[in-house]
C-alpha cells in the first residue's frame, strides 16, 4: 500500500519524460524479479542438493539382463549408470545457476543504466522545480518496489525450506521419534511390549516359564527409557534458558533496545519452533503422500523410506508379470462375488458329502461383508541393483484366507517336526550350527555358498504344490489331522491354490 501510494504521489507530479522513462523501467523490473526469484532458487536448490524437475528427472539408468550377469558385474555396470547420471545432474545445475546469474547480472546493469539517467532537470525554467520534485518521489518509489522484489524473492524459496525438512525427515527412517512426550511414551510402551513377547516366546521354546524375572526386565527398561527421555528434555530446556542469559548480559544495549528486538526475536523463534515442529512436517507428507502420482514405502531390509513416482511402480510391475509369465489379468471386472459364491458352495458340497463337520463348515465359510479380495503392492528391495520390488500379497480379509488359515494351522507343526534338522530360524543359528561343522569338515578347499531363489512364488507350480503336501502326509503314515481327511485336506488345499485372485 505504502509503494501504490508513492507511485500515485510520482504520477502527479512527475514530467511526460520522467513518466516514459518509468514506463521503460517498469518492465525491467518485473522482469528483474522474475529472474532474481530464478536465481535464488536455482542457488538454494544446489545448497539443498535438490535439483528442478527438468533435470532431477533425466536419469541415464537401462535395464541389463541378472541372468547373464553376476551380481558383481551387474551392480557395477549400475553404479557406472548412477555416477553419470550424477556428474550431468552436478553440470546441468551449475550450468543453470550460471546463466540465471548472468541474466540477473545484464538486467542488473541495464536498470542502474536507466536509474542513472533518469532525467532531473529540464531546459525550462518553470518545469525544473517540478522535475527534481518528480526525481525525489521516484527515487522513493524506486526504494519501496526493489524492497518488495527482494521481500518477494525470499518468500518464493519458502518452498525449498519446507522441502529441505520434508526430505531431511524422510532420512531419519520409520523407526526416528520426535522429541514429544507423548508420542515418544506411546512408542515406548509399544516397542516395550514386543520385547516382552519375543522374549517369552524364546523362554516358551525352552520349555521354560518366565516367570516374574521378564515382568521386572521390562519395568525397570521403562524406568531407565523414561529417565533418558526426562533428562534430554531438562536437559535441552537448560540450555536454551543459558542461552537466553548470556545473551541478555552479553548485550548492554539489550534492555534500551527491547521493544526495537521483540519482533526480531519473536519471529526468529518461530523459525526455529517450524523447523523443529515435526509433527506439522508430518502433516504435509501425509497430504503429499496423498497425491494420486507419489507411493512412500519402506523398504524390504533396510527399512528406510522410498519415495517413488506410480508410473515407476506400474513399470516395475508390468516388468514383473511379462518376466514370470505366471499371471492373468482378467481385466477391471470384479470376480469377488463369483468367489464368495464358488467358495460357499464348494464347502457345502463337502459338508453335505460329509468331508467336513458342521463346525468346521460353519468356522471357514465366507461372510460376504467382511470379504475383499487379495490386494498386491511392492517393497522396493534397495539394497539390490536396480531397485527391484518384492511382492506382498496382503489377503487378510480374502474369501479362501479362513481355509488356508486352518490348513496351515494344521500343516505347520508336522512340517516344522519334520525339518527341525534342516532349518534355522536366525542368523545366530546358522553361525552356531557352520561352527560345529566346522570342527571337523572344514577344509581349505571347502566353498560356502548361499541360493537366492529368484521369484520363488512363482517358481513353485500349483499340481506340484499340492503333490508336495501329499508326499509330506505319506511320509507321516497319516489318516486324518485335526478330525479332517488326508483326502479333504487335499481338496481344499488346491481349491484354495486355483482361486487365488488379487487386484492391483
Amino acid at each position: 500500500m505504502e509503494e501504490y501510494k508513492a507511485l500515485e504521489v510520482f504520477e502527479q507530479l512527475a514530467t511526460p519524460l520522467q513518466w516514459s522513462t518509468h514506463l521503460v523501467l517498469k518492465s525491467k523490473m518485473k522482469l528483474y524479479g522474475t529472474k532474481s526469484k530464478n536465481y535464488l532458487a536455482s542457488t538454494k536448490r544446489v545448497k539443498y542438493d535438490l535439483p528442478p524437475k527438468f533435470i532431477s528427472n533425466i536419469d541415464f539408468t537401462f535395464k541389463i539382463d541378472e541372468s547373464i550377469f553376476n551380481e558383481d558385474e551387474a551392480q557395477a555396470l549400475y553404479n557406472q549408470m548412477r555416477h553419470i547420471t550424477k556428474e550431468y545432474r552436478i553440470q546441468a545445475m551449475s550450468l543453470y545457476v550460471q546463466s540465471t546469474n548472468r541474466e540477473c547480472e545484464i538486467l542488473t546493469d541495464e536498470i542502474k543504466h536507466i536509474i542513472e539517467g533518469f532525467p532531473r532537470n529540464t531546459e525550462e525554467n518553470d518545469e525544473q522545480v517540478d522535475a527534481e520534485s518528480g526525481y525525489i518521489e521516484f527515487k522513493h518509489y524506486n526504494e519501496l518496489r526493489e524492497k518488495r522484489l527482494n521481500l518477494e524473492a525470499e518468500k518464493s524459496i519458502y518452498f525449498l525450506e519446507i522441502q529441505r525438512e520434508e526430505y531431511e525427515l524422510l532420512k531419519l527412517g520409520p523407526r526416528f521419534i520426535y522429541n514429544d512426550p507423548k508420542t515418544a511414551s506411546r512408542r515406548r510402551a509399544t516397542e516395550l511390549a514386543i520385547l516382552k513377547r519375543k522374549i517369552e516366546l524364546r523362554f516358551f521354546e525352552k520349555k521354560v516359564s518366565p516367570g516374574q524375572s521378564v515382568e521386572f526386565f521390562i519395568a525397570e527398561l521403562n524406568i531407565i527409557l523414561q529417565k533418558l527421555h526426562d533428562t534430554s528434555i531438562t536437559s535441552t530446556h537448560r540450555q536454551k534458558k543459558q542461552q537466553h542469559k548470556l545473551f541478555l548480559s552479553d548485550n548492554p544495549l539489550a534492555n534500551t533496545q527491547s521493544s526495537q528486538s521483540q519482533n526480531i526475536n519473536s519471529s526468529s523463534s518461530f523459525r526455529n519452533e517450524k523447523k523443529k515442529n515435526y509433527g506439522r512436517l508430518v502433516k504435509r507428507l501425509k497430504h503429499k503422500i496423498r497425491s494420486p502420482s507419489l507411493v512412500l514405502q519402506k523398504t524390504h531390509k533396510s527399512k528406510v523410506f522410498h519415495l517413488g513416482t506410480r508410473q515407476h511402480y506400474q513399470k516395475k510391475s508390468n516388468e514383473y508379470m511379462e518376466k514370470t509369465e505366471a499371471y492373468q489379468c482378467l481385466g477391471v471386472n470384479d470376480s469377488l462375488p463369483d468367489l464368495i459364491e464358488r467358495t460357499d458352495k464348494y464347502l457345502l458340497d463337502l459338508r453335505l458329502a460329509h468331508w467336513i463337520t458342521q463346525k468346521q463348515y460353519e468356522l471357514l465359510c465366507v461372510k460376504p461383508s467382511e470379504a475383499i479380495l487379495a490386494h498386491l503392492y511392492y517393497l522396493p528391495k534397495t539394497h539390490k541393483p536396480g531397485t527391484p520390488l518384492r511382492l506382498i500379497f496382503s489377503g487378510l480379509q480374502h474369501p479362501t484366507i479362513k481355509i488356508s488359515t486352518y490348513i496351515g494351522e494344521l500343516l505347520r507343526p508336522l512340517f516344522d517336526k519334520i525339518a527341525l534338522k534342516t532349518t534355522t530360524t536366525s542368523g545366530f543359528e546358522v553361525m552356531k550350527q557352520v561352527y560345529e561343522w566346522s570342527t571337523n569338515n572344514l577344509r581349505k578347499e571347502t566353498l560356502l555358498c548361499i541360493i537366492d531363489v529368484v521369484n520363488l512364488y512363482t517358481m513353485i507350480p500349483q499340481t506340484e504344490g499340492v503333490l508336495a503336501i501329499k508326499k509330506m502326509l505319506d511320509y507321516l503314515e497319516l489318516k486324518q489331522i485335526g478330525g479332517l481327511k488326508i483326502e479333504t485336506i487335499i481338496k481344499l488345499s488346491r481349491f484354495v491354490m486355483k482361486n487365488n485372485y488379487f487386484f492391483i
